[in-house]
């Protein structure tokens, strides 16, 4: 049944989005053609996890909080998608061995590593969940910038359409080195992801991660041998 729903409703949303947005989207051969991968990206509007299962060239998996089961119209349709429900405030051990074991099976997971939206299109400070659940699956990590959702509700009230840059970084993995990771390990590895993301957008959406000359790749390894930073905005 969710496949079903899946299979008929990215079609829907692919019309709605030609349609109501004017979409670039860059880079989206990085998304690995199979096994495993999480899809990083930055949370500002509720259509972000919509416009990027409507580009993925894959099936995904897709982490909510748990708050969104209880939207009207869009709540029914997030349950019937199949998200992960996450609750917010506290370690949600449940849903997070649910979210690796996805990864353990070879499949895509969407991250919003900030855990709630932002509304204005900078990047606040991220959770550790990102870290914890990459480094546990081993699993490589996509950085994903979105850039104009912001503005969507704006002209749609104008019946304009929208003009969404989406840009899909250089993939990377966090490298444990047999190491154990404790929670500063953890705040490290989640800041050094994060300004990879920054690096996929304008320097004035990049938010808490803008200083991007301190950024450090201490954790961070690249199958491609090439990161974000050094192709980034100034």
């Amino acid at each position: 049944m969710r496949l079903l729903f899946r299979r008929i409703v990215k079609p829907l949303i692919q019309f709605l989005i030609w349609l109501l947005l004017r979409m670039k989207v860059e880079g989206v051969e990085h998304i690995p053609s199979q096994g495993s991968a999480i899809l990083a990206i930055s949370h500002t509007n509720f259509l972000d996890p919509v416009l990027v299962m409507a580009v993925c060239p894959r099936p995904l998996e897709a982490i909510s909080k748990l708050e969104n089961m209880r939207l009207f119209f869009f709540g029914p349709l997030i349950q019937m998608y199949g998200a992960i429900f996450i609750r917010r405030g506290k370690v949600d051990r449940k849903a997070l061995g649910v979210a690796i074991d996805v990864l353990k099976r070879g499949e895509v997971l969407l991250i919003a590593p900030e855990g709630t939206r932002s509304g204005v299109g900078r990047l606040q400070k991220a959770r550790n969940g990102l870290a914890y659940i990459a480094t546990q699956a081993d699993a490589l990590i996509v950085p994903v910038g979105i850039i104009g959702v912001e503005n969507f509700w704006h002209n749609l009230s104008r019946l304009r359409r929208t003009a969404v840059r989406m840009v899909f970084g250089q993939p990377f993995r966090l490298t444990v080195r047999g190491q154990e990771i404790d929670r500063q390990t953890l705040v490290q590895m989640t800041t050094e992801a994060m300004y990879q993301l920054a690096a996929t957008l304008p320097p004035e959406r990049r938010g808490r991660y803008c200083d991007l000359e301190n950024a450090t790749e201490e954790w961070l390894e690249f199958p491609g041998g090439i990161g974000n930073l050094a192709g980034a905005e100034s």
